[in-house]
């Protein structure tokens, strides 16, 4: 069984997921959370396998609260679910701790695939991410460090 947060500040998107997850095999929401300040808080009493996150938030962010869940529960992978697709959030996100990347407008067997990877330990671009970083590579765009 994979135990799912979901921490996405519309409610509409929230039951949309959590009906999706729950009418699938392998799938528990284990809760949801509006604000970013509420994931943590979540993570930290529910320990899901994987937090399904937006960028933005009210209260804190998805990336700050990335940041926190990774640097206090490491093992519980946070998988970016957003309509941010520039680079500046996308490596923001992967600077904070998330090990995958996935617009909003992803086919649903896509969100599933990704969080079924993450529970073997995989990480995860879209493809029009993976495009966007492959791209920044190619050009010769020096990569930032992470911190």
């Amino acid at each position: 069984m994979i135990r799912v947060l979901i921490a996405d500040d519309h409610p509409l998107v929230r039951s949309g997921l959590r009906a999706l997850l729950t009418s699938l095999d392998g799938f528990e929401v284990v809760g949801e959370a509006a604000d970013g300040e509420s994931a943590v808080d979540l993570v930290h009493r529910q320990r899901p396998d994987v937090v399904v996150m937006d960028v933005q938030m009210p209260r804190e962010g998805g990336i700050e609260a990335t940041r926190r869940i990774a640097a206090t529960a490491p093992a519980v992978a946070v998988l970016m679910l957003t309509m941010h697709e520039d680079e500046e959030s996308v490596f923001a996100a992967m600077r904070a701790g998330a090990r995958g990347y996935i617009l909003k407008g992803a086919e649903q067997d896509e969100v599933i695939g990704a969080i079924r990877a993450f529970s073997r330990g995989e990480a995860i671009f879209g493809p029009s991410v993976a495009q966007r970083v492959l791209q920044l590579f190619a050009a010769g765009k020096p990569a930032q460090p992470f911190p």
